[in-house]
């Protein structure tokens, strides 16, 4: 079913988790985006999450800022892969947020993407899914060779060729 889930504690990460949303738009990933917080709303949290396999989810990309204990509490509660974006806080530059979700405890792993970089966490929740998913394989191949095409083109624009 190839199906994403977008989740952020607070709609102020929205305009970063939108980055993730447009890739797996891009590549024809089906997702949705909710707003759920792993301290304010833990109960709707854990009802979510117990029924992300049941809703044909497959891979769950978590974007928290500050603590940024959704992505670890969200893969403490499934075996589904957890993709973790730290958004950057007013606090040291999200080096917090960074922290609090890529030192997750042995055994809870949560794949950890750069500050902000949801963009990424897309990507990445693309390149597991096409192991699965011929098509998308191919799609990221094209992908990645217009990116190549796209900065060979800007250095000869560079260099005046």
């Amino acid at each position: 079913m190839r199906k994403v889930m977008i989740v952020m504690g607070s709609d102020s990460d929205l305009d970063v988790m939108n980055k993730a949303k447009e890739v797996l738009e891009e590549f024809g990933v089906e997702y949705e985006l909710r707003i759920l917080s792993a301290h304010r709303t833990p109960k709707q949290l854990m009802e979510a999450v117990s029924n992300l396999e049941k809703n044909g989810f497959e891979i769950v990309i978590a974007g928290a800022g500050a603590a940024a204990h959704l992505p670890g509490v969200i893969a403490a509660l499934t075996v589904l892969p957890v993709i973790g974006v730290p958004v950057k806080s007013d606090f040291n530059d999200g080096l917090d947020s960074l922290l609090s979700i890529v030192q997750m405890p042995n055994g809870i792993p949560v794949a950890t993407v750069g500050v902000n970089r949801s963009k990424n966490a897309a990507l990445l929740a693309i390149q597991m899914l096409s192991l699965k998913y011929e098509d998308l394989k191919e799609k990221l191949l094209e992908y990645r060779k217009n990116m190549e095409a796209s900065v060979i083109e800007k250095d000869k624009k560079l260099r005046g060729k």
